[in-house]
């Protein structure tokens, strides 16, 4: 019932950056943990990114593919949470969504997350 909107993708050149936007008019950011994944084709769901809901403790996640180079992040005034992603490269080309997690971030490094809900999805093309 509520809706996730991605955006913030586009074609960035090897070692360049984007930073993705989520963001929902149906409900506050702020009050649940919310999660990154990546589909890629040919590649399995990757589940990359989440931060716990605002307020709590500030638990983030990052899968090892992107840890170092990725940051998520949230702006309660803007009811946005944000994933930075530096120094990129072909291999991170993929659609990326921002979704709902059933479990909170500090389980997903038990296991791979599933979710409730997500957006339409942001492309990301890396290339030269």
């Amino acid at each position: 019932q509520s809706q996730l909107v991605e955006s913030g993708g586009g074609l960035v050149q090897p070692g360049g950056s984007l930073t993705l936007s989520c963001t929902s008019s149906g409900f506050t950011l702020g009050g649940y943990a919310i999660g990154w994944f990546r589909q890629a084709p040919g590649k399995e769901r990757e589940a990359i990114s989440c931060i716990a809901s605002s307020g709590a403790d500030g638990t983030t996640f990052y899968a090892d593919s992107v840890k170092g180079r990725f940051t998520i992040s949230r702006d309660s005034d803007k009811n946005t949470v944000s994933l930075q992603m530096n120094s990129l490269s072909s291999d991170d080309t993929a659609v990326y969504y921002c979704a709902l997690p059933l479990l909170p971030c500090s389980m997903w490094n038990y296991g791979p997350p599933t979710f409730d809900s997500w957006g339409q999805g942001t492309q990301v093309t890396v290339s030269s």
